[in-house]
């Protein structure tokens, strides 16, 4: 946008000082043509003056008469000024002569006519009549003509430096534009990009941003615009936050009367697994009312990858014992933290086991991986997805929320790792490849890590059918 307004100015301002430094530069030229004019005007009258004075009342035909004109001729004539010359009435030439002056301009000028006369070269030639009486004390009819030439160098003396200086004062005034220009365009990209900082920050979540309106009335209009979005957004997202919040608390009344159910039943072991499972619920549900009803940023906080697998994998295991499935977690025994919270990572587990467990045959087997580099692996030996491809957030060819998945995703994402989708190692099943950001900072022993082996593996309950 700068550069845009800076060439744009610039263009302007080149074409109007065009426009009127033109017409200047040719003044120029022409006050030089009459400084000149003017001065062989002067000198002319200065050597008719002479000559009437001096042969006003005498014969111009001797020898001393003509010397004499020779001589105030070679003073007058210095080197670059106007040639001046005098020719007699009978014709006779003193001093440089001109070298194209037309008869009929001559005989004009004999008549009594004092004018300026262009030559075909080029050249000025100015023409003066000087009446003088001859010999025998007898008036000619014919008069004497003092001829000044100014040729064509004469007539541009003075342009060229007049010219520069029209063009320097152009220079000039171009630069001084560019300078304002410059400093506009200035003052408008750095308001501009003050609002473009202001939504970015809007972009990634921070409602608090705010544009402080300066520069020209359109910008400080949207600024104020862009305020009012921003506070429009606010308020939209803590009234959804607080609808969010409303129905987990609804949650609340049917797991309270499924642990009342739970606690009536005879398996101690059922028991125990339900209690669990409804605990382990209610502390979710109380995630999300929490979650909605502050403003926590989903990147502050840091969990070990290693520790929640195993500890979401042992959770699982009674279901795959009951499904005749082998459930095992590969992952280190020292921590591996990653730029997510605990809260996030069983959810992501939660959805990728629960994904196997659901959506595949009974007696298929999920495996869980954990590598140092923060990267979680869910293996199945399942048919597999069609195609290895996402469904839309939302949707699903099972009957689920096809929320499962995405939640994944979405939290691989964002904490700067990646999601990846796909075959299993050996080209059968399904493999959920997730790599989460790395924390800040990190907490591994010094000690050389041992061997990995699995954490768990659940023994099936029976015979796989």
């Amino acid at each position: 946008m700068r550069k845009q307004l800076l060439l744009l100015i610039g263009i302007t301002t080149v074409l109007v000082l065009t426009s009127l430094l033109i017409p200047l530069g040719l003044l120029a030229q022409d006050h030089a043509e009459d400084h000149a004019l003017a001065d062989a005007s002067v000198r002319g009258e200065s050597v008719a003056a002479v000559i009437s004075r001096s042969f006003g009342d005498g014969e111009v035909t001797s020898a001393a008469d003509r010397r004499m004109i020779r001589d105030m001729l070679d003073g007058v004539n210095a080197e670059g000024q106007p040639r001046a010359s005098v020719v007699l009435p009978d014709g006779q030439t003193f001093g440089p002569a001109p070298r194209s002056v037309s008869k009929a301009a001559l005989k004009l000028a004999r008549s009594g006519r004092t004018f300026t006369y262009a030559a075909g070269d080029g050249d000025r030639i100015h023409l003066m009549p000087v009446l003088v009486t001859g010999g025998e004390g007898k008036k000619h009819t014919d008069a004497v003509v003092v001829q000044v030439a100014v040729d064509k160098e004469q007539l541009r003396s003075g342009v060229w430096p007049s010219w520069f200086a029209v063009a320097g004062l152009g220079a000039a005034l171009t630069l001084l534009g560019l300078a304002f220009a410059d400093r506009l365009a200035s003052h408008l990209v750095r308001s501009t990009r003050r609002l473009g900082n202001v939504a970015d920050q809007l972009a990634a979540g921070n409602l608090q941003a705010r544009a402080d309106p300066m520069g020209p009335l359109e910008l400080r209009l949207l600024a104020h615009r862009l305020n009012e979005l921003g506070e429009q957004i606010g308020t939209l997202l803590a009234a959804e936050r607080e609808r969010v919040a409303d129905l987990a608390h609804r949650l609340r009344t049917p797991l309270t009367a499924l642990r009342l159910e739970a606690e009536t039943l005879q398996d101690e072991a059922a028991v125990r697994r339900v209690s669990e499972g409804v605990t382990a619920l209610e502390q979710s549900v109380n995630e999300v009312i929490r979650t909605a009803r502050s403003a926590v940023d989903p990147d502050s906080g840091q969990a070990d990858l290693s520790a929640v697998a195993q500890e979401r994998t042992r959770f699982w295991a009674p279901l795959a014992e009951e499904q005749s499935r082998a459930a095992a977690v590969w992952a280190p025994p020292w921590p591996v933290p990653v730029a997510v919270s605990a809260e996030d990572l069983r959810a992501v587990l939660d959805a990728l086991i629960g994904n196997v467990l659901d959506h595949t045959p009974e007696g298929t087997d999920v495996r869980v991986t954990v590598t140092d580099d923060g990267r979680l692996l869910v293996d199945d030996d399942g048919p597999g997805i069609p195609g290895s491809a996402l469904t839309a957030r939302g949707e699903s060819g099972a009957g689920s929320t096809g929320l499962g998945l995405d939640i994944a995703r979405r939290t691989a994402e964002e904490s700067g790792g990646s999601f990846a989708l796909g075959a299993g190692p050996d080209g059968r099943g399904t493999r959920v490849d997730c790599r989460f950001g790395t924390a800040r900072s990190e907490t591994r022993t010094a000690q050389p890590p041992p061997q990995r082996r699995p954490a768990h593996h659940s023994k099936r309950a029976r015979p796989r059918s």
